[in-house]
């Protein structure tokens, strides 16, 4: 009987709409449980639906470097969408072909492949043989596309007959809304091909590497043929698929012939030949990224700010098929730079890592952002094998961890506090050779954080102590002589200084605001640091680090994110900060140590050696790196390790952060032009006296007589090897401090050099000016905040309850802005910081707010106690 109706179905020759009620009519009465009766079939196919909701279709989102070449993508579905323009003919031919031979002449419903179909399919009692248009197939795309959970795919998937009639519903309606060429352009661009490539153009260049508009005639028919079914001739399988595909292929090609798209000869010409593949790569993700450290920071900036969508799935959803092109600030240049820098010195294996960081001054772009470790997971997940998925380089916001204790890098901070107060290069006290931190320290909520239980020494080469000045304290990165600089300029000043110049916990806890903090009880990563120390270099304009500057949406719009910029410091405390963090390189930790070019920095060697590190900066470039073990800093101290190879007693800031610092600058500004520092206000900042210098350095002068050292002062001082920093000297790599000479060399980088000339380091009080007296910080003196703004120096002011001594105070200020300056006689009060610019939430793309992250175990940290304390 079914024989007999197909047969008069088909002498019909019916088509279009009437078509579709013929053949509802035909079959369902065939088949029980449908639904839908005869008296139905009019009303089902004349009274159509509007055509399926389309969305836009899933498309990758690719990052590009600051050069425009790809470096990653995300998708959830691997798709360029292209015009029917950018297709090749052939390739519009062979799916014409193989798909839906009478394409151009029905009307959505091809009625004899449908009745062959449906027939067949009733006598199986099920879905066995396909005869769905190129209209219906695209219907049924269209939904598999929408659905987004399993269920919802599923019954996109189902196969009964009222979902086959629910599909020739739409595509009688698309046919009408739609032309031809549309219809087939959405359906090349929508349908899967296999090897996880979704629309004709994916599927060209996973397959053979070219574009859609570049195919030819056995490429086209290859991928014509892999439609019907992707998952039996995926090529990425193995040898079995290929077969597969390569007679799918030869099955389209010989279809071609049968309608005349191409000749006989043709088709047995191109049937002989192989399938040719050029397989491309495509993994989506930053686990094929060149780039994997940096990509992982731009994906969370992505899914953590709201300026990408209103909830993490929104981001999500928007990040994997919103089809965005984001431009990044990685400079491939110095991407290359940072990476060899420190695979020539940490290799994968070792458990202990390097991190770094390069920004840019003035704009916060990140540059480089590379690690040791591989980025992946390691076989059973162990903690110590070459690979990480964590951020080395980025705090936890940006898929990083906990961080290590940035040591010494935060004596940068009070320095700057301490110039923003007035103090003088000059200006220093005698330093103990030990210090209890037992009062004089307020967090800035006011209450005392005193920790009489804490002894604070200094690390080997400065003995017992001695006078110090501001810039002789930093060469020589002495502990005690910080810790009473920053109990005399305000524990929480120094913290506001630290916060204006945007630092925060790599875990995102609040800051520990503790006697230690100058010297880097907290756990940090070297973005952070790095965006810190490019203030300086900018003449005190903190910029947050930026990792995205242009986002372009699907549809070929543009927006520029600017940077999220504020003016932090003084400049002229900036330029003054440059002027003594210059010293580093030629007096200091890091003397021996040099890039060719004016440079400043501090490094930082935490207590115990369980991390170090070197912060450092020109006027075009900033850099942080990082060395800690990744099982956990200080149950594996870096003492008496091999890393890359190298034997190291002991771990410093210059003795492998600083070579790794100096080697990747080196190479990221080999081609940019050096230019120098502005010099300080000698003026404002020159001068000053500290009780003592000057004969403790007539007698060093006399001490390196004896011994025969008059040429200017030892190598690298105490016998510290100049390459590795190592030795028995100073803090952080031991550099003996003292200038060369005795009116001591002037730091290179200085624009027309200095003011008036560069005072020598045994400053009396013929160089102090109006502040020539005696600072007030020896034992049982403070200084006092008159109502005028004026501090009133070297009085002793009578502890107060409890044996804290009273502390001097500035005026309240806003959360997270730099302190007050100290006012100076002849100089007018310093402006407050303020924002460079005005940022609506989508321009706001800069930096993910950090928001409390969940607790969370971290390989790499250890709980550190606050009297742990940096070198």
């Amino acid at each position: 009987m079914t024989s007999r109706l197909l047969s008069a179905a088909v002498a019909l020759g019916v088509s279009g709409a009437l078509g579709g009620v013929l053949v509802a009519g035909l079959v369902l009465p065939l088949v029980g449980g449908a639904g839908v009766g005869v008296k139905g079939v009019a009303s089902t196919f004349t009274d159509l639906p509007p055509p399926p909701r389309e969305e836009p279709l899933p498309e990758m989102t690719r990052l590009l470097d600051r050069n425009g070449t790809q470096i990653a993508q995300f998708y959830y579905q691997n798709r360029q969408s292209v015009p029917l323009t950018q297709v090749a003919p052939a390739m519009q031919q062979a799916i014409v072909a193989i798909e839906d031979a009478r394409f151009y002449e029905h009307g959505g419903l091809d009625i004899k492949g449908t009745l062959r179909a449906l027939i067949t399919n009733t006598q199986a009692g099920g879905i066995k043989q396909g005869g769905s248009s190129l209209t219906q197939q695209l219907v049924k795309n269209i939904m598999l596309t929408q659905a987004e959970s399993e269920h919802e795919r599923a019954l996109a998937r189902v196969k009964n007959i009222q979902r086959k009639i629910t599909e020739l519903r739409y595509a009688l309606a698309m046919e009408k809304k739609y032309s031809k060429k549309e219809i087939l352009e959405r359906y090349l661009n929508i349908a899967y091909f296999g090897a996880g490539a979704f629309g004709v153009q994916a599927a060209a260049q996973r397959f053979f590497d070219t574009d859609a508009a570049d195919l030819t005639l056995a490429q086209a028919a290859t991928l014509a043929g892999a439609v019907r079914t992707p998952s039996d001739t995926d090529p990425a399988l193995g040898d079995e698929e290929q077969a597969r595909l390569l007679e799918r292929r030869n099955i389209v090609l010989d279809r071609m012939a049968d309608l005349k798209m191409i000749t006989p000869a043709v088709d047995k010409s191109t049937a002989a030949s192989p399938l040719d593949l050029h397989m491309r790569g495509e993994p989506g993700g930053c686990g094929g990224s060149a780039y994997p450290f940096f990509c992982v920071y731009v994906e969370h900036e992505v899914l953590t700010n709201p300026a990408f969508g209103y909830t993490r799935a929104d981001r999500e959803r928007r990040l994997q098929r919103g089809g965005l092109t984001l431009w990044t600030s990685i400079d491939p240049i110095a991407q290359k730079s940072a990476q060899q820098a420190i695979a020539e010195r940490v290799r994968p294996e070792d458990t202990q890592v390097a991190a770094e960081t390069m920004v840019e001054p003035g704009t916060g772009l990140i540059r480089a952002m590379a690690a040791s470790k591989r980025y992946g997971r390691n076989p059973r997940n162990r903690n110590s094998g070459p690979s990480t998925t964590y951020n080395l380089a980025a705090d936890r916001a940006h898929g990083g961890g906990d961080g290590f204790q940035a040591g010494s890098t935060f004596k940068a901070f009070t320095l700057a506090t301490a110039l923003s107060q007035g103090w003088r290069f000059g200006e220093g006290f005698q330093t103990p050779g030990a210090f209890v931190p037992s009062s004089g320290f307020r967090n800035c909520a006011g209450k005392p954080v005193n920790d009489p239980s804490a002894t604070i020494y200094n690390a080997s080469g400065e003995g017992t102590g001695g006078p110090y000045s501001l810039e002789l304290g930093t060469w020589k990165s002495v502990n005690i002589f910080y810790m009473k600089l920053e109990q005399a300029v305000g524990l929480c000043n120094v913290v506001k200084t630290a916060k204006a110049l945007g630092i925060t916990r790599a875990d995102g806890k609040p800051l520990q605001e503790v006697p230690t903090f100058t010297l880097g009880v907290n756990e940090m990563d070297p973005t952070t640091v790095s965006a810190a120390f490019a203030t300086f270099a900018a003449r005190g304009r903190y910029c947050q680090p930026m990792a995205i500057t242009d986002i372009v949406e699907r549809d070929g719009s543009r927006t520029q994110i600017p940077p999220s910029c504020t003016q932090a410091l003084d400049p002229e405390v900036a330029d003054a900060e440059n002027h003594v963090l210059s010293g580093v390189f030629t007096q200091g930790t890091m003397r021996g140590q040099s890039i060719g070019r004016p440079a400043a920095g501090k490094t930082g060697t935490n207590n115990g050696y369980t991390s170090a590190w070197f912060a450092g900066y020109t006027p075009n470039l900033a850099a942080a790196v990082s060395v800690g073990d990744i099982r956990g800093s200080y149950r594996y101290p870096l003492t008496g390790v091999e890393i890359g190879g190298q034997s190291y007693g002991a771990v410093q800031g210059a003795s492998l952060p600083g070579p790794i610092w100096v080697d990747s600058m080196s190479a990221a500004l080999q081609h940019i032009e050096p230019s120098g520092f502005v010099p300080p206000d000698m003026s404002r900042f020159g001068g000053g006296f500290t009780p003592g210098l000057r004969e403790s350095l007539d007698e060093d002068d006399r001490r390196r007589g004896r011994d025969g050292d008059r040429d200017g002062g030892r190598d690298h001082g105490d016998g510290t090897d100049r390459a590795t920093g190592e030795g028995p000297g100073g803090a952080d790599g031991g550099a003996d401090a003292r200038p060369h000479g005795r009116h001591g060399a002037w730091p290179n980088g200085w624009q027309g050099g200095p003011r008036g000339g560069r005072p020598d380091i045994r400053h009396d009080r013929r160089h102090a000016g109006p502040r020539g007296h005696a600072r007030a910080d020896r034992p049982g003196a403070s200084h006092r905040t008159t109502p005028g703004g004026h501090r009133d120096a070297g009085r002793a002011v009578a502890p107060a309850p409890g044996g804290d001594a009273v502390q001097a105070t500035s005026p309240p200020r806003a959360p997270h802005a730099a302190p007050t300056s100290r006012p100076h006689p002849s100089r007018p009060h310093p402006t407050q910081p303020h924002t460079s610019q005005a940022h609506t939430a989508q321009a706001h793309i800069t930096r993910a707010h950090k928001q409390p992250a969940p607790a969370r175990p971290h390989p790499r940290r250890d709980h550190a106690q606050v009297r742990d304390h940096g070198t």
